[in-house]
């Protein structure tokens, strides 16, 4: 949890997703805009309309007559506040909005802390597996040099071919072979697993006494697949959605503003057309004020609107789909687990009966082949067999932790296999 980076991707949107709370709540204050402004431009004025824009500077005062580059001071200063006393709930359904997205935000890195927890725990597996294989497959390849040593010297004192002792060598090397490939396996385990602990694989070194043994027999618990973190996930996904929708339906209703404005100006014209010199006009002398209620009614916007709420409409329809998929395979896979389980507890009871007769199987085995009744094909099959039965002794134990493993990821509660593994 501390050394996984993609757990700080998910801190730090739920962080972003909490600031945007605070943006929809700043729409509840009062807007306040203060200019000043100082100028020199000329005063000619024509009758006439100009469409709304923003590119021609407007003129107040008479229209003069005149067509000339005279040019005065002028000046403004001013101030409007404007509040929305009631919006139909719109600034509350963007602030519910801004809520949901953080609750999606925080389920999702609680989604993520638990996809991490169950990946770094079946990385630890991964590497005893493969810990328990390196001491197999040396105890196999101790074994085969063994009888590599008798065969060689029944083979010096005549009592057995030389190409015996060459199979013998060959069997050594080849078992060699394998407890080589083992502990590769185990180094890329611990490569796996140091992308978790923050560790280089060299300083990994895993100690789980209690994965090395069965766990006890315990009935499993009902799948509640709301309490999977997934599950979590999509529901306020889901809920995001569905707040953003309320915000939508609410955008087309009137707005309303109560507005006050106090402002002064100042200019170097005169009204007959004549200019005052100097700096005349640079200081704001003449005032006004303002108060006022604005109602604005974007009529056209609402079709937008609806277009809006459709598309999100449609993507709510969708996850509420998502989330019936996502209990669905989440129950298939708590199914397979618990299958498993059973399976794989009966193997684990079934493999020390598979060690002890494939020990007394290359007991007979050398046994025989020293009286000179038996083979070394024979010898080297038995060895081969009892190699193999303890690796699947000591990965079946492990095969029956795994299988609880998957349950407790199914059931989104990764607590209660840790406390159990770990006693």
């Amino acid at each position: 949890m501390r050394h996984y980076p993609s757990l700080r991707v998910s801190e730090e949107k739920v962080n972003a997703a909490g600031a945007g709370i605070q943006l929809a709540r700043t729409a509840y204050l009062p807007r306040v805009d203060v200019l000043a402004q100082a100028n020199r431009a000329t005063r000619n004025n024509v009758f006439g309309l100009l469409l709304p824009q923003g590119t021609i500077p407007s003129i107040s005062g008479p229209v003069l007559g005149s067509n000339n580059f005279g040019s005065v001071w002028g000046s403004a200063m001013g101030a409007l506040v404007s509040w929305e006393p009631f919006d139909f709930g719109f600034r509350q359904a963007n602030v519910d909005a801004a809520a949901a997205a953080k609750a999606q935000s925080q389920a999702s890195l609680e989604r993520t802390r638990f996809d991490v927890a169950v990946a770094a725990t079946d990385s630890f597996m991964t590497v005893l597996a493969a810990q328990e294989a390196v001491r197999a497959a040396r105890a196999a390849e101790e074994r085969a040099a063994v009888v590599a040593r008798m065969i060689h010297t029944l083979a010096e004192a005549e009592l057995r071919p030389g190409a015996d002792a060459a199979r013998a060598d060959a069997e050594v090397a080849a078992a060699r072979t394998q407890a080589i490939r083992a502990q590769q396996a185990a180094e890329v385990a611990r490569a796996g697993l140091s992308r978790f602990v923050g560790l280089e694989p060299a300083a990994i070194v895993p100690y789980a006494p209690r994965l090395t043994r069965l766990p006890p027999e315990r009935s499993v618990a009902p799948l509640d697949a709301a309490a999977n973190p997934a599950v979590r996930e999509q529901n306020a996904t889901i809920e995001q959605l569905r707040a953003q929708i309320k915000a939508l339906s609410r955008s087309c209703f009137p707005r309303f503003a109560l507005q006050g404005a106090a402002y002064a100006r100042g200019s170097g014209a005169e009204v007959g057309g004549g200019r005052q010199g100097g700096l005349n006009g640079l200081v704001p002398d003449t005032q006004n004020y303002a108060l006022g209620f604005t109602l604005t009614f974007p009529l056209l916007d609402r079709y937008a609107a609806r277009a809006r709420q459709g598309g999100q409409e449609a993507a709510l329809r969708a996850e509420e789909a998502r989330y019936r998929q996502l209990t669905t395979d989440l129950k298939a896979q708590w199914n397979a687990a618990v299958a498993s389980l059973a399976g794989t507890r009966l193997v684990a009871a079934n493999t020390p009966v598979q060690v002890r007769a494939a020990q007394q199987a290359v007991e007979k085995a050398t046994a025989r082949y020293q009286s000179g009744l038996g083979t070394i094909d024979e010898l080297a099959e038995a060895q081969r067999l009892l190699a193999q039965s303890e690796i699947d002794d000591s990965l079946a134990r492990l095969g029956v932790w795994r299988a609880l493993l998957s349950i407790a990821a199914a059931a989104g509660d990764l607590q209660p296999f840790l406390v159990e593994s770990s006693s």
